[in-house]
């Protein structure tokens, strides 16, 4: 929740400055007169800023924050603690997905600004491969799956920064299904192991669980994009029109991608080695392990399903040459339409992820399987005890640094509001100050009475002068005799 109340604070600005501008929040308005505000500019810190690049990178930290991106992308990990189903839905069709469907449907807006498609590349492209090393030096079973949405979200926003958005729509909707597939399976996994998410406490369940083991291998099969499952229809397509883009850091980001799709293939495999494979570690109730009920089976197998054929069924529609279905919701510069020219690269070029996903297969066997056969050691041992497996292994330690920066601000915030303000201002010049004053003011007032009825006496009198000298002053009394006098006298004695 405080990750994206962080990004939602930069999408209030965004939707601020929309409504400054535009007066209105509908779409269609917005694009219409999206032309007449782009030379618009705002003064800060002694430059000139476009208002349209202001409103775009206060929607991209907005969208940062909801998909997951590098910075504020620890609270998707980490939310993995919540049931299984939630966490398919949440990874499937609702909160991941929001920043990058708010990329798609304000591409009319994202086009008028180069440098904010350039900063969603990098990010993009950061984040995917970033992601792909933490997930592959995970045991978690949740963990790894999440740090892999991360990585596809990546995918989906670099491919939006060179302004392929339908590709990223189509992307995005054969991710749900078997990322979906993928979460339901370990939900499956977690459920007949009596909730144990760790990959090294588990092994051989290949013999118990063969149904759940053949929807997460067509998950994880989809997932790398493996030829004709739903996964290579976009991920391909994905890669090829990244590589022929008009833009000088297209290689670039082709290379990062292709090493994404590398590392994908090692942590799918490790997942599928430790968990089915490696011999097992659950001496104690591995006789008692069985498939779940039928409420999970089913929609394992529909999504299995859906998992193989979807892509094929919608390719034509969200990136089939000629297709107008998203002419009017989705930007498609048809001056720049790539697609055709994907079709005559040169075939190691298009084979190039394919390569890189068997490769990443066979150092996940080697790696992760017939080495922890050979070692006869615990399995986390395989991996060299340096500075980067730790470095990995933390998350690149994002949520140490960000608990320090919170717990030295607590500290700092602690130091002038609590003991500045509340405690010394507030004190001082407040109620208990007032009270304090005077509390010391009638203690030095008893000083100056020893409580002998001469000393009293002579205190009332000069009482009784002063406040008839004011009522006298203001004309709110007028004496006519002396016993009125003597009368206020024994009053006020």
């Amino acid at each position: 929740m405080l990750m994206n109340r962080i990004a939602d604070v930069f999408f209030i600005f965004a939707i601020i400055l929309l409504l400054y501008y535009f007066k209105t929040l509908n779409y269609i308005l917005i694009f219409s007169l999206a032309d007449y505000i782009e030379n618009y500019t705002v003064f800060f810190i002694f430059i000139d800023i476009r208002v349209i690049d202001l409103i775009l990178f206060f929607l991209f930290l907005g969208a940062i924050g909801k998909s997951a991106q590098i910075g504020l992308h620890t609270w998707l990990p980490d939310a993995m603690e919540g049931p299984t189903p939630v966490s398919a839905l949440l990874h499937a069709a609702t909160m991941v997905t929001a920043g990058v469907f708010l990329l798609i449907r304000c591409s009319f807006l994202f086009e008028k600004s180069d440098s904010i498609l350039f900063l969603i590349i990098i990010f993009g492209s950061i984040t995917a491969l970033f992601s792909a090393f933490v997930a592959t030096f995970q045991y978690d079973i949740k963990k790894i799956i999440a740090y892999s949405t991360c990585s596809q979200l990546g995918y989906m926003f670099f491919c939006s920064g060179l302004s392929n958005y339908n590709i990223t729509l189509f992307h995005l909707f054969n991710h749900a299904f078997f990322k979906a597939l993928l979460f339901l399976g370990a939900g499956s996994i977690i459920s007949s192991l009596m909730d144990e998410q760790d990959m090294r406490r588990m092994g051989s369940l290949v013999y118990k669980l063969p149904f759940t083991y053949i929807s997460i291998l067509i998950g994880s099969l989809a997932i790398l994009g493996f030829p004709f499952l739903t996964g290579f229809y976009s991920k391909d397509l994905l890669l090829e029109t990244t590589f022929i883009s008009y833009s000088l850091d297209s290689l670039f980001i082709y290379i990062m991608g292709v090493l994404t799709a590398f590392f994908t293939a090692m942590y799918s495999f490790k997942l599928i080695f430790f968990v089915f494979f490696v011999k097992t570690n659950i001496f104690n109730k591995f006789g008692s392990i069985q498939e779940n009920n039928y409420y999970i089976l089913i929609p394992l197998f529909v999504l299995s399903i859906l998992s193989i054929f979807i892509g094929y069924w919608f390719s034509d529609i969200f990136v089939g040459i000629g297709s107008i279905y998203f002419n009017d919701v989705i930007f498609i510069n048809y001056e720049h339409f790539n697609n055709i020219e994907a079709e005559f690269l040169s075939p190691f070029i298009k084979n190039m992820p394919l390569i890189l996903t068997f490769l990443g297969m066979f150092f996940g066997y080697y790696f992760f399987y017939s080495f922890n056969i050979k070692s006869k050691r615990d399995v986390n041992l395989f991996v060299f005890k340096t500075q980067i497996y730790e470095f990995f292994f933390n998350a690149g330690f994002f949520n140490f640094i960000y608990n320090s920066i919170y717990i030295i601000a607590l500290q700092i915030l602690y130091k002038i509001n609590v003991k500045q303000i509340e405690k010394g201002f507030f004190e001082v010049f407040g109620p208990v100050g007032f009270y304090l004053f005077f509390r010391k003011l009638s203690y030095k007032a008893r000083l100056l009475s020893p409580y002998y009825i001469n000393i009293i006496l002579l205190l009332v009198y000069l009482n009784l002068i002063i406040i008839i000298y004011f009522l006298l002053l203001y004309n709110i009394i007028v004496i006519k005799n002396i016993y009125f006098l003597l009368l206020l006298y024994y009053i006020i004695s």
